[in-house]
């Protein structure tokens, strides 16, 4: 797909802390604590408010982090900085450090691949079958258990890191404190810890649906000698997964991440600004967007397949886009280190 841009990307550009970004971080903020404070309450419906509240909160603080990885919430890297580590730290990213989620990230843009360190079908493939089996149980159970098996190898490998050793204590301290939040609230209420841990599965979940059909990059070695690859080929291996394009306002439920060939087309285009130059691109090539009930079904036909042979490929028959090997990625690419 070729878009033709038809207007100035930089009048997308943010120029200071809209209200837009001011209001979402306040969302956030009450989604987060307010979510907290319901699940200790003794009220059911209360307690299930609360976890839907709070799963959201957690999901838009991702959002907000990838915009600050972007320099998109506010003007100048440093105040995107501290928004972006308020954001990691609800969403449990903060321990590898924004600027090396950062640099990450923004390289999967500059150099329209992938690349990463844990090749995560090579490692499930040379577990022993009882490893092998129970992981891909759980996947087929909707458990997300091979994202906390990268977060964990990222933990390991930044404690390791002797070029790095601030971030090494950073990590220490963060879990000290984190883990010590979490034991109290445990005693607080026992339950309100089990529904935060529900929660926080609703979160990875989503983020991992979001995410996994959005590209069709190739994926590399870290180190690894890179191809060179042009915004046509970006925008060929990029796909939109709205929720609606006819309700466009439900898009806002996940911050509009689902406009991602517009994000591969400016991606310092704040969150709120999408919809405007997704249209502006005067797409002409239906095939890059995605419908909803497209991406449930991927989402459920491949659970198990991604984790066998990798994200797979798409490819169009007269027209027509089709997924029958586009099995999609499997977990969120800004909240971790691969």
């Amino acid at each position: 797909m070729t878009a033709t841009i038809a207007t100035d990307l930089q009048a997308y550009k943010v120029q200071q802390l809209s209200l837009w970004n001011a209001f979402a971080l306040l969302y956030i903020l009450l989604g987060y604590f307010g979510g907290v404070t319901l699940l200790c309450l003794s009220s059911f419906w209360l307690n299930g408010l609360g976890t839907i509240l709070l799963t959201h909160g957690l999901i838009c603080s991702a959002y907000i982090a990838h915009d600050c990885m972007h320099s998109a919430v506010g003007k100048g890297r440093r105040l995107n900085a501290l928004f972006g580590n308020a954001m990691l730290w609800i969403n449990g990213g903060c321990y590898y450090g924004f600027d090396r989620l950062a640099l990450q990230h923004i390289a999967h843009h500059v150099k329209r691949v992938d690349t990463f360190t844990f090749d995560i079908v090579a490692t499930i493939a040379q577990q022993p079958q009882w490893i092998r089996q129970g992981i891909l149980a759980l996947e087929w159970c909707y458990f997300p258990i091979v994202s906390f098996w990268g977060r964990w190898r990222a933990f390991k490998a930044t404690l390791r890191a002797s070029d790095r050793p601030q971030q090494r204590y950073f990590a220490i301290a963060f879990l000290l404190v984190r883990g010590t939040l979490f034991i109290c609230l445990g005693i607080l209420s026992s339950k309100a810890l089990l529904l935060y841990g529900l929660s926080y599965l609703g979160m990875i979940t989503t983020l991992r649906w979001m995410d996994a059909f959005q590209h069709t990059y190739e994926a590399f070695p870290y180190g690894a000698k890179l191809p060179k690859r042009d915004r046509q080929h970006e925008q060929a291996n990029t796909f939109s997964n709205l929720l609606s394009r006819q309700y466009v306002g439900l898009n806002l439920l996940f911050l509009n991440f689902g406009y991602h060939n517009a994000h591969h087309a400016f991606m310092m285009c704040p969150w709120y600004h999408l919809p405007d130059l997704d249209r502006a691109l005067h797409q002409t090539d239906e095939t890059c967007y995605i419908p909803l009930r497209q991406q449930i079904l991927l989402y459920h036909r491949f659970r198990v397949t991604r984790f066998l042979k990798g994200q797979g490929s798409a490819s169009i028959k007269d027209g027509t886009l089709s997924f029958d090997s586009f099995y999609g990625a499997a977990d969120v690419s800004f909240l971790t280190l691969y």
